[in-house]
């Protein structure tokens, strides 16, 4: 192997991610031991050090191995266990998913590889039906702790080597009929609050609009419910004392300067701001988000969406998302107040 040069990283021109397949195990070992040989020595050293390429292979039968790589070389790589049945407090219900060996070269920390490997593998437990993940953060590097609780992770509890770090995973719903996805509307608008902000994402057709439309319905808002896309933004009132609706379409705008110049920091405070195309625009209107992902069928004839909901910031870290549209579906599709 021709391992990629730490001075690479400032000319990175193409960083893939993909699941590593038994072949690939000595290149994983060598990110693995390589990254944590470039740790500080703790007492007790990494087990990861004494890892050997059977062992690697022995995980890719028990989880996913993540690989990312950066024009071609092997920079980074981490390890999602399959989900297990949680236990105590009440958790027997859930499907606790495990992170393990998180390893990026030295030369790579700066360019934002850990970021995706974690989001990657959040991705990939909820694509094995897991409802939280965990992994161990080491008390000897606070520095990683800070970095997890960026992600939405939270100290679950202390042992010996440091903190269970834990966080609940997007929520998977899937809609089949335009119809499906108004009610899925309907029901989030039922777990927002004034001030929220909402960044929907998907592609063209995904059917962002059409889930705003059941979220306005669900808010009781005045007025037709369409794409913003030459007007930018709406709002609509709400005909019940509850919050206003702000409808952004930021498709046709070029950077995040653009959305502030909406002025939208105005109607924030009583209203829920929905931004459609907000992914990497609207992260400046609010320190926290439900981001909606909506991802259509390769099967060009089936139209069932598959959307991921979930909460990062503040605002979502002591609340069930999963629990409170659980709860939501429970009622009718029309919102009540007094």
């Amino acid at each position: 192997m021709t391992p990629a040069d730490e001075s690479s990283a400032e000319a990175t021109t193409e960083v893939r991610l993909r699941i590593a397949v038994p072949e690939d195990a000595p290149l994983v070992l060598d990110v693995i031991h390589r990254a944590f040989g470039a740790r500080p020595a703790v007492d007790p050293p990494a087990d990861a050090l004494g890892d050997t390429v059977e062992d690697v292979v022995a995980r890719m039968e028990t989880g996913e191995t993540i690989l990312a790589e950066v024009d071609g070389h092997p920079a980074a790589s981490l390890v999602v266990s399959d989900p297990v049945p949680g236990s105590g407090m009440g958790r027997e219900q859930d499907r606790v998913a495990g992170i393990h060996r998180v390893s990026v070269l030295p030369g790579f920390r700066q360019v934002g590889l850990a970021g995706r490997i974690i989001r990657a593998a959040i991705l990939m437990a909820v694509d094995l039906d897991a409802t939280h993940i965990e992994l161990l953060s080491r008390r000897e590097f606070p520095q990683n702790r800070h970095l997890w609780e960026s992600h939405g992770f939270q100290a679950d509890r202390e042992v010996e080597l440091g903190w269970i770090m834990r966080r609940e995973l997007p929520v998977r719903e899937l809609a089949a009929s335009r119809e499906e996805m108004q009610a899925l509307g309907s029901r989030i608008a039922r777990v927002l609050r004034p001030g929220d902000l909402v960044i929907a994402s998907g592609g063209l057709g995904a059917g962002k609009t059409t889930l705003t439309q059941g979220l306005a319905e669900g808010l009781d808002v005045e007025g037709s419910v369409i794409s913003p896309t030459f007007v930018i933004s709406r709002i609509h009132r709400s005909r019940s004392g509850g919050p206003d609706l702000v409808h952004v379409d930021a498709y046709r705008l070029g950077s995040a300067v653009e959305v502030e110049d909406l002025d939208l920091a105005a109607s924030a405070p009583n209203a829920i701001t929905l931004v459609e195309w907000g992914v990497g625009m609207a992260e400046g209107l609010s320190d926290s988000a439900l981001r909606i992902d909506i991802q259509r069928s390769p099967d060009p004839e089936d139209e069932t969406r598959t959307v991921l909901i979930w909460g990062e910031g503040q605002r979502w870290v002591h609340d069930s998302l999963r629990e409170a549209l659980a709860g939501a579906g429970s009622h009718n599709n029309h919102r009540g107040r007094a």
